[in-house]
């Protein structure tokens, strides 16, 4: 497993599911905590943060990441975060990320929502000449806020549109929350050019992917591993390669699924379906892209031609430009022939 290690630890990839707060450093947490100390729960320390984020279930998860969101306060919290966001992916050789953004959570907290997306853009600029990444904005409806959150992320998609933004999202709890209901946000968002990737299927079963499917145009699927239990819907997803993002261990975190023994990641794989390795909120599930990548070689018993094309699948289901994905699965495949 060490040379397999070794061999993720240098693989050029791409992140297309990674929440933007949720992948805060426990030292920016611990920071922007002890800035806000007395007026927050979560712990200043960052030893006592991998306590604070064990989660009972996926409310829990929701209620304890909300409560991180309360510690982006100004626009240059949103900065000092993207900026270190991007960092972190790029000592992983990840070359491009899609960014899952909620700017509703800020803008109700106080952040003017031109003040927010200048920051995030700065940033980005910023993280691509310091570090070699290229971000993109999913800016998405936390579904738990209801329709008021999706007009107005749909508000700031269309008044804002700043040049990173490349699609519309829905993520937060899926019980409770049915998928329909965001259909004219999706519709409008659509009609200007944003892509379409809500969140299904990861604590609910497969009807819920099939409602992203037909009622929100969804051109990807967030997490999407309860399509394994419907034999249809599988053949769908893999007749039409309909990305799925999968992050196997958010998905036990949050208890979605009991062990990660019990990943259906490899069923889908089987089923022919184009998957997609991806993190999550990294910090708050204690790793990273590159563990996710490992844990993928474990439950497929893959060798590095295998995880290389897993890589390129992140590629392919990107909303990149043909020349970039180009570039980037070159430098895909001269890193497997340097491990034959």
């Amino acid at each position: 497993m060490t040379e397999l290690r070794t061999f993720i630890a240098g693989l050029p990839k791409v992140e297309l599911h990674v929440h933007h707060v949720g992948s805060a450093s426990p030292r920016i947490v611990a920071e922007l905590a002890a800035r806000h100390e007395g007026n927050t729960p979560v712990p200043a320390d960052p030893q006592l943060l991998a306590d604070y984020f064990v989660f009972r279930d996926f409310a829990h998860f929701v209620e304890l990441y909300l409560s991180v969101v309360d510690l982006i306060r100004d626009p240059e919290d949103v900065w000092i975060l993207t900026h270190e966001v991007a960092r972190e992916l790029a000592r992983q050789q990840v070359r491009y990320a899609e960014l899952t953004v909620t700017p509703y959570s800020h803008v109700k907290r106080g952040i003017p929502a031109p003040a927010f997306c200048e920051a995030i853009e700065d940033a980005r600029r910023r993280a691509a000449a310091d570090f070699g990444i290229e971000l993109r904005w999913c800016f998405d409806i936390p579904g738990e806020a209801g329709l008021s959150a999706a007009e107005e992320t749909l508000r700031i998609c269309l008044d804002e549109r700043p040049d990173g933004l490349i699609s519309f999202g829905l993520g937060g709890p899926e019980i409770g929350v049915p998928r329909p209901q965001f259909k004219p946000y999706f519709d409008r968002a659509r009609a200007v050019g944003l892509h379409s990737v809500p969140h299904a299927g990861e604590t609910t079963g497969p009807e819920t992917i099939w409602d992203a499917l037909r009622e929100l145009g969804a051109e990807r699927i967030g997490h999407g591993i309860s399509a394994v239990e419907d034999p249809q819907l599988l053949a769908h997803l893999a007749e039409r390669q309909i990305p799925l993002e999968v992050c196997p261990t958010s998905n036990v975190r949050t208890r979605a699924v009991a062990r990660i023994e019990e990943h259906p990641l490899p069923r889908l794989i089987d089923a022919g379906v184009l998957v997609t390795i991806n993190s999550d909120d990294p910090p708050m599930f204690g790793t990273t892209l590159n563990d996710e990548y490992a844990i993928a070689a474990n439950l497929l018993n893959a060798n590095p031609a295998q995880l290389a094309a897993l890589a390129r699948n992140a590629v392919t289901a990107s909303f990149l430009d043909e020349a970039a994905k180009r570039r980037i699965t070159a430098e895909i495949d001269a890193h497997l022939a340097t491990h034959r």
